[in-house]
């Protein structure tokens, strides 16, 4: 499968396997073992078999929460407690999709103790360099980076991957296929992931931020909560429509065709202008990834 420039988005053929073949092949599925059954593993796995990409009976979850394994066992994947006994069952070459929290990682690492994981391990551990996640494997691992966002749960998600210690270009092929069932995949280089993270992982978090604004603002001018909220969820929903329909007009492109002269919308933006909000949020993106560097240091 040809591999997209650094930095392009690409999405996987539903029908295309985790190995990263073409789709006139064969071959069966990759095996799974994940570690941590929470809802971004949970949404990964049912994104890849919803699309063909994975074969449940392949599968082995590793999660000590036994409030998820109900959830777990919908998608018919083997589930288990314990890391030790999750890589006793996994089959035979299986990859390992880390999705536990970066502080639990120390975890993990003991839990494997002397046990040497020397295939691929892809990491979706904000903040964890790849470095890092091999150690804690015992040091053979090949790692690959992956930082996806929390509409991966509904699909629409975009995930960065990136090459990390150990891992070969195929590695690197073999994980998009996986988060492109649920969503748009980026290539990056490690070095670009805290910036990533600050844009697209928290990004949702912004949106949500303006949301919240409007809604304010709606129960100002006399709607009721209700209402406001009714009115503020479908503008935000039908302007991400036309921002993603319209791919080739830019944000500001867009903002200017609803803009008229001395108009209503020019008032809101010319207020938003004058209290700097446009600037305010530039620094809030690059606060977020220089808060992403400086937990990086600590996992």
């Amino acid at each position: 499968m040809a591999r997209p420039p650094s930095g392009a988005p690409w999405r996987a053929s539903a029908r295309c396997r985790l190995a990263g073949m073409s789709e006139h092949h064969t071959h069966p599925p990759v095996p799974l073992l994940v570690i941590g059954g929470g809802a971004m593993a949970q949404a990964i796995l049912r994104g890849a078999l919803d699309a063909g990409a994975l074969d449940p009976g392949r599968i082995v979850v590793c999660d000590p929460d036994a409030t998820k394994h109900d959830a777990l066992r919908a998608l018919g994947v083997r589930v288990e407690h314990a890391t030790a006994s999750a890589m006793d069952a996994a089959h035979p070459g299986a990859v390992m999709l880390l999705c536990v929290k970066p502080q639990m990682l120390a975890t993990v690492a003991e839990e494997i103790g002397a046990r040497r994981f020397d295939g691929l391990a892809v990491s979706i551990l904000a903040g964890a360099r790849s470095h890092r996640v091999r150690e804690a494997l015992g040091g053979t691992a090949r790692v690959v980076r992956v930082m996806p966002n929390t509409p991966a749960q509904l699909r629409m998600g975009v995930s960065a991957v990136a090459l990390g210690a150990g891992a070969t270009p195929e590695d690197a092929d073999l994980a998009a296929s996986l988060f492109a069932a649920v969503g748009a995949v980026v290539r990056i280089d490690e070095g670009m992931m805290d910036a990533f993270t600050a844009l697209a992982g928290s990004g949702p978090a912004y949106v949500f931020y303006l949301a919240g604004a409007m809604q304010r603002a709606a129960l100002e001018m006399g709607f009721d909560a209700t209402q406001g909220d009714e009115i503020v969820r479908a503008t935000i929903e039908g302007a991400a429509a036309l921002l993603a329909r319209d791919r080739g007009v830019t944000a500001d492109e867009l903002r200017a065709r609803v803009t008229s002269r001395k108009g209503t919308t020019q008032a809101a933006t010319d207020a938003m202008d004058e209290a700097g909000v446009m600037d305010a949020i530039v620094r809030a993106v690059l606060a977020a990834r220089d808060r992403g560097a400086a937990l990086s240091e600590q996992v």
